[in-house]
Parts: structure tokens; C-alpha cells; sequence
């Protein structure tokens, strides 16, 4: 099976009230947006993390209810936060005690699929599919 994930985090202040969204796509046919709340006190970066765990969270049970394998699965994980990129795959240090977490359980999840790809695109191409 061959999942995409794109997703974008945020705040309204930062720290501020957080929020997020993301969209699926499963073999080709995209998945409805699903847009998160993260209460207050929330910074950009933050936001960027959670919104991300919930979208490979949320792959991850659309693979359990079809009953594969996360090891049978790709999926190509985008995103337009450069940091949040970096750091997951290992090339940026998380000098932010708060990410570190975050950042780990990230990359705990992507390894779950066969096949997981993280990488960055320009922001355009965020807006073209999520609508912000």
C-alpha cells in the first residue's frame, strides 16, 4: 500500500493557540483534510511536530484497519517546515528541550512503514493541498 501524508502546523502568537492539518492520500485517492486543535500555548514548531505525529498516527490505523502491515507500506511524508525535516532525519541537532520529544516520537512512527520518505517542499505546494 502507498500512503502520502502533506501536513502544516502553527500558531496565532508563538507561543499561542495551536493548530494544525493534513491530508492522506491512500494508493492515489486522497483521504478528507483533517484539521487539529492544540489548545493554547502552543509555538509554531510544536504544532509543526503534532500535527505531523497525528497524520503518520492516523496512517498507520488506516493500515491496521485494512489489515497490512506497516513494514508492506511506503509513505512520503512533505511538509514546508524545513526544521521539522532536518531534524528527523538527523541532519539538524533539536537544541529545544520541548522538540526532542516530539521529535523522536516522530521518527519512531515514520519507521513503522517499509518504505518512509520525509521531505521538504515549498509552501505553495502546502496551500494547494490543505487550503492554508
Amino acid at each position: 500500500m502507498e500512503l502520502a501524508l502533506i501536513f502544516d502546523g502553527g500558531s496565532k502568537g508563538n507561543p499561542g493557540p495551536g493548530y494544525g492539518s493534513f491530508r492522506l492520500t491512500i494508493n492515489g485517492t486522497h483521504a478528507p483534510l483533517e484539521e487539529l486543535d492544540f489548545g493554547n500555548n502552543v509555538t509554531n514548531n510544536q504544532a509543526e511536530y503534532r500535527t505531523m505525529i497525528e497524520g503518520l498516527k492516523k496512517a498507520l490505523q488506516v493500515l491496521n484497519n485494512a489489515g497490512v502491515s506497516p513494514q508492506n507500506a511506503s509513505i512520503d511524508v512533505r511538509t514546508d517546515s524545513k526544521l521539522v525535516v532536518e531534524q528527523v532525519n538527523g541532519r539538524w541537532k533539536i537544541r529545544n528541550e520541548g522538540l526532542k520529544p516530539l521529535s523522536a516520537e516522530a521518527r519512531k512512527l515514520l519507521n513503522q512503514f517499509g518504505r518512509p520518505s520525509l521531505s521538504w517542499h515549498p509552501r505553495k505546494e502546502s496551500v494547494k493541498v490543505l487550503g492554508h
